[in-house]
């Protein structure tokens, strides 16, 4: 039963991780180019991506929430 929890318990924060890491790079790639477009946007758009990457690692965090509850269990 341990080895399912483990098991469970990679597969949620490796899930929860891939999402985040694939909207973190396509927005720090578009934001990138927006700078590189507008740099009098360059604040602008910097404030807006943090905030953005914030948002993002919360997904991430809760996955390992998860993990973290499921290891409670062994």
């Amino acid at each position: 039963m341990g080895g399912l929890i483990a098991l469970g318990a990679g597969l949620a924060i490796g899930l929860a991780a891939i999402g985040p890491g694939i909207g973190m790079g396509t927005a720090a790639g578009k934001a990138l180019e927006g700078m590189a477009r507008q740099p009098e946007a360059a604040g602008m758009l910097r404030t807006n991506m943090i905030l953005s990457f914030a948002f993002m690692e919360s997904l991430a965090i809760y996955g390992l929430l998860i993990a973290f509850l499921l290891f409670a269990q062994i």
